[in-house]
């Protein structure tokens, strides 16, 4: 294929007979192409046999670039084709509406490269050819109104891209997004706010446009759906944080960049920020009335204040005011009076039903980050702000009476007990009952509060002992109720409230384990100690950490101010990452471990969770800036001059390996597994980022290697992971297929063989495969053959079609007799060192259920692709009368001699291994596990027939080869005895031999009665 024969078939599409056959044609191209591609990216075995790759998606983007050179007949087609795409391979609808695309950050799939091949030669498109510009604009708003129950990420994308690209371009369209905003209430939330974000470049050139979209949010507001509401406070917010006023601090991230110099001269021409200013009071008045709306709509109203306050500062008095006087209403005036905080009106009831009406905590948070910023950014502009006295008065109103009820809040909670807020450890929690999940709510909030009171207290504390102290005894009570809802859930079967989110924001947490675990100033060190001593907050803090870096990792942000900003999330990872590697190898788990007396999970651990979790949001979220987050952490001086990413990983990798190795040096008595298994999947982690050529990935796999030879701990979990690990990189540097040999071998010497009579030799290449950990390996090792059968048939189908689009050729015939195909030759061996390590297996004594029937299916599946492989040379004795190899040769009778007979053997033991033993305590359990075990033989009566059915496909497609070939390779085949019904002679002479001996025994006059009763005759 080539762009020329792609623009052939696009021509060829715009007849409607032959339409659907091309886009199905190229749809199947493209995702052929793409999973060719991903399948040798994954396999240094395929890399090597065929080095070059021919990419359909480069060919499809070049005859783009041609089609401007007026191939008008192209244009039609590049458009459905594109639509096309983007529908087939686009996001689909998971279970419960949830959305199962991958994350953000990198494209990796097939189906997602599919899909965004789709959205470039859509985007290509509208700027190259005016005439389809219009039909590309309308069919991308259709959809984003019409598939609500589908994602629409993919489209809202490319909807973007074409506003950044050519604004100016959809500003003669703006009609069609208009109709678009009519819909809004309707969209789901997700929809409105990247369809909303994407807009907001052309808002700010076009009146028509803006005052059209506040028209639609006014009517929103009020809509019966809350979605609708919800959709209509997004809405307002991206407007406040765009629209800036005069005066307000600058902000990097004020608004989405315009890559066009009209539009920024127009920005400045047509809107004056007197003009702004009127216009964002007036949005704020209509924002007001959120307050009184659902708790949902609320809690959008203030996690999206604090952006809109740092992007527009000079709304500050008009926000703050709003929040002052909203938190005044739950806040208790008289000082004696506990708690201080008014929880009733932060519910409401509906017959039984319970609801939270006022996310109190949020509100507080909101509040008290938005004074935070006001009061540092003041600060720091002190000594060269303008500001007139008037304002600066008004502002130190309404910072004083916050502070002032803050600092009563504060003193108030640390006196209040959990009976005051009627949360005492008597209280119902059950999320059966009204009064349960109204203590829960409470709970929740109260919980919350606390959260936010100790980072405003710690921040306001300034490094001060008694201040510190204060902050402890917030924790204490935040403890207290953590720990019985805790308890209480546990108890209770049933529907359960998770952990709370904490509201700690993101770069707090990230401060605060900064000066528990690295401050060493002098003067901070007498107030530090008061947090550093008590244990319990610092195992907060890390949770809390852990938490966010979770939350960052699945959904691309966190709560809390500048969650959403990727360079200050990204800035703080590296904060993290710092102070996490700093505490797990500065000091030694063992340590923590003699001190520790509960049975939770230790703070190394913990380090090491957030480190693991931080590696993969970081490749998964930024991975552009894998070496720059690796940069950041502290370096020993001899490593200092190692400038290099390389270099600067496998220093990161050998820490780990260490601390790996200590961990694998000590007793199994003392061997913490979780903590094994974590450092295995960080170094999975960091290993990817190797070049797979590099000397430091050869000095890893042989690390690896030894590891998994000399390591002998019976733990499963550890064993997989660390074997895991092992192929992970040896798929990458050779084929895998030598390994598995070893592996199957080990295993059969571990578990012994199918026939009690047989001894195996005793061998041990790989320690960590022993008795505990054998059938769990076994099922890893069949997961291990699945992707080596799968490159096998690639490479069979691959080679098949080169034979066919072949024309035969003498001088090719004189050639493959001396010499044989790398292609065909490397297929031989894998599938011959395969049969090998597979015949091991078969003759192991395996557990009845999981292992037996995976062990049938692989074997089933390895006869149909030998059947496969002799079809092949079927077609090349037919086209060529060509001789057949002689390795070929080889594996057939590897394969008849060796296998088959084997398998055979093991389908008698899988079938009678459950009833041949009958031992008392066997008899007993079985009854039991009767329901469990007639499930198990219902699949195994599935995978034996299919077994069998493969291996006499195999032997049918033998006779004819070997008719085409004058070769017998029937020879080498023996005759199936495995069948419904069958005669086991071992079994059958063992029976006569004991009938014998009990004949002897008998006496003399009874002989007649013991002969052999006469045949009846049949009746006709």
């Amino acid at each position: 294929m080539c762009p020329f024969s792609v623009a052939l078939l696009l021509s060829v599409a715009r007849v409607q007979r032959y339409e659907e056959q091309v886009f199905d044609l190229l749809k199947g191209a493209v995702i052929k192409s793409y999973k060719d591609e991903h399948l040798q990216q994954g396999s240094k075995f395929l890399q090597d046999l065929l080095p070059g790759h021919c990419s359909v998606a480069q060919m499809i983007l070049d005859t783009v670039k041609n089609s401007v050179f007026g191939w008008d007949h192209v244009t039609q087609g590049l458009v459905q084709l594109g639509f096309f795409l983007m529908d087939t391979f686009g996001p689909k609808p998971g279970p419960f509406g949830k959305t199962t695309e991958g994350p953000v950050g990198t494209t990796r799939t097939p189906t997602q490269q599919a899909c965004k091949l789709g959205g470039q030669v859509l985007l290509q498109g509208f700027k190259m050819h005016e005439p389809i510009r219009g039909e590309i604009l309308e069919q991308v708003l259709n959809r984003l109104v019409t598939k609500t129950a589908s994602p629409v990420s993919h489209y809202l994308d490319l909807f973007s891209d074409i506003v950044v690209s050519a604004p100016m371009i959809l500003l003669e369209s703006s009609s069609k997004v208009i109709e678009t905003f009519d819909h809004l209430s309707y969209l789901p939330l997700a929809t409105v706010q990247g369809l909303l974000k994407a807009v907001q470049p052309l808002l700010k050139v076009s009146i028509s446009l803006k005052d059209a979209l506040i028209l639609v949010l006014r009517k929103a507001m009020f809509s019966s759906q809350l979605d609708g509401r919800k959709s209509a406070v997004a809405g307002f917010l991206l407007l406040l944080k765009n629209f800036k006023v005069l005066g307000s601090l600058a902000s990097s991230q004020c608004s989405q960049a315009v890559s066009s110099s009209q539009v920024q001269v127009d920005v400045h021409s047509r809107y004056n920020s007197a003009a702004n200013e009127a216009f964002c009071l007036e949005i704020l008045s209509s924002l007001r009335r959120c307050l009184g709306q659902q708790a949902d709509v609320r809690l959008m109203l203030y996690e999206g204040f604090y952006d809109v306050l740092r992007r527009n500062s000079q709304l500050a008095s008009s926000i703050m005011q709003t929040l002052l006087s909203h938190l005044t209403r739950y806040y208790e005036p008289e000082q004696d009076l506990l708690p201080p905080l008014k929880l009733e009106p932060c519910i409401t009831a509906h017959g039984d039903q319970v609801y939270l009406q006022e996310p109190l905590a949020h509100l507080v948070s909101c509040t008290v980050q938005c004074l935070l910023w006001l009061q540092n950014t003041q600060h720091s502009a002190n000594h060269n702000a303008d500001d007139s006295d008037d304002d600066e008065a008004e502002g130190d109103g309404y910072q004083s009476h916050l502070q002032t009820m803050l600092e009563s809040v504060t003193r108030r909670m640390i006196k209040s007990e959990l009976e005051d807020f009627e949360l005492d450890k008597s209280a119902e929690f059950s999320m059966g009952s009204s009064v349960g999940v109204k203590n829960n709510i409470y709970a929740v909030l109260v919980m919350g509060v606390y959260e936010v009171l100790i980072e405003y207290n710690f921040i306001k504390a300034n490094y001060n002992k008694s201040h510190f102290e204060e902050l402890i005894n917030l924790f204490s009570c935040y403890n207290k109720l953590s720990d019985i809802l805790k308890e209480k859930s546990g108890k209770v079967r049933g529907p359960s409230n998770k952990t709370p989110r904490s509201l700690l924001s993101m770069g707090f947490a990230s401060t605060l384990i900064t000066v528990l675990f690295k401050d060493n100033s002098q003067s901070r060190e007498e107030a530090l100690s008061v947090l550093r001593s008590n244990a319990e907050f610092v195992r907060y803090a890390l949770s809390v950490v852990v938490q966010k870096i979770q939350q960052l990792e699945e959904s691309g942000q966190t709560d809390g101010p500048d969650g959403q900003s990727t360079e200050k999330t990204f800035r703080f990872l590296c904060d993290m990452t710092s102070v996490l590697m700093w505490r797990y190898t500065n000091i030694p788990s063992v340590v923590e471990e003699a001190g520790r007396k509960d049975k939770r999970c230790s703070l190394s651990q913990l380090c090491l969770e957030g480190l693991l979790r931080i590696f993969t949001a970081c490749q998964q979220r930024y991975p552009d800036k894998m070496a720059q987050l690796l940069s950041t952490m502290d370096i020993a001086e001899e490593e200092a001059e190692q400038d290099e990413a390389t270099e600067m990983n496998y220093f990161y990798i050998r820490q780990f390996q260490r601390a790996l190795f200590t961990k694998l040096s000590g007793g199994e008595e003392d061997f913490n597994s979780r903590e094994a298994q974590l450092l295995v999947s960080i170094l999975s982690v960091l290993s990817r980022q190797l070049n797979p050529s590099s000397k430091q990935f050869v000095q890893m796999i042989t690390w690896t290697v030894k590891i998994c030879k000399e390591t002998s701990f019976e733990d499963s979990a550890f064993s997989k992971g660390l074997l895991s690990l092992l192929f992970n990189l040896h798929v990458l540097y050779k084929s895998p297929v030598g390994l598995l040999l070893e592996l199957c071998q080990d295993i059969h010497s571990q578990l012994g063989d199918i026939d009690e009579d047989v001894e195996v030799e005793k061998q041990n290449i790989f320690a960590i495969i022993n008795m505990k950990t054998a059938s769990n390996a076994v099922l890893f090792v069949l997961s291990q053959v699945d992707k080596i059968l799968d490159e096998v048939e690639w490479l069979i189908v691959k080679k098949k079609s080169q034979a066919s689009s072949e024309k035969p050729n003498g001088s090719e015939d004189t050639q493959s007799a001396g010499r044989q195909d790398p292609l065909e030759k490397a297929v031989t061996l894998q599938l011959g060192t395969l049969v090998t390590a597979l015949n091991e297996l078969v003759q192991t004594s395996l557990q009845p259920g999981n292992c037996t029937i995976t062990l049938l299916r692989a074997l089933s599946r390895t006869y149909s692709i030998l059947t496969t492989l002799v079809k092949y040379y079927i077609q090349v004795c037919t086209s060529q009368h060509s001789a057949l190899p002689a390795r070929f040769e080889k594996l057939i009778k590897l394969s008849g001699s060796h296998l088959t007979p084997q398998c055979y053997a093991f389908i008698t033991y899988a079938q009678s291994g459950e009833t041949a033993e009958g031992d008392e305590k066997k008899k007993k359990k079985k009854n039991e596990a009767h329901t469990v075990a007639s499930a198990k033989l219902l699949r195994e009566t599935k995978a034996t027939p299919n077994l069998i059915f493969s291996i006499e496909q195999y032997e049918k497609y033998l006779i004819t080869l070997s008719k085409k070939s004058k070769v017998n390779l029937m020879q080498y085949m023996k005759l199936s005895t495995s069948r419904d019904f069958r005669i086991n002679a071992t079994t059958l002479e063992a029976a006569l031999q004991e009938q014998d001996h009990s004949q002897e025994t008998t006496e003399t006059p009874n002989a007649e009665e013991t002969q052999e009763p006469k045949k009846k005759k049949r009746k006709l």
